[in-house]
């Protein structure tokens, strides 16, 4: 199951996009209260939006984006029943793909 939920909608020919994500979304600049030692950077550096396997987004993010970051975008096209995918990297090489059908 993918920990990224997405909805998608179209009206007069525009697709809507939105989507939650689940990251941490570490910086590398926090310490561990109890040890003090820095938490390392752990952050989505990619991502990318597709439609019928056509690319309609991408994104290249910083360590500077909220845990459990929150996307929505539009593009031109879509028809109900077209499927739309989003995926991410992050720089540790985790990566994460999750799909949905446009209403």
């Amino acid at each position: 199951m993918s920990s990224i939920k997405i909805r998608a909608n179209v009206d007069d020919g525009v697709t809507t996009v939105r989507c939650l994500m689940s990251h941490e979304m570490e910086t590398g600049l926090r310490k561990d209260k109890k040890t003090g030692e820095p938490i390392p950077a752990h952050f989505i550096q990619n991502v990318t939006a597709k439609w019928n396997d056509q690319v309609v987004m991408t994104a290249l993010w910083s360590g500077g984006v909220s845990k459990n970051p929150y996307l929505s975008f539009k593009f031109n096209g879509g028809a109900p029943g077209d499927q739309v995918e989003i995926s991410w990297v992050d720089n540790m090489g985790e990566t994460e793909t999750g799909t949905a059908d446009i209403s």
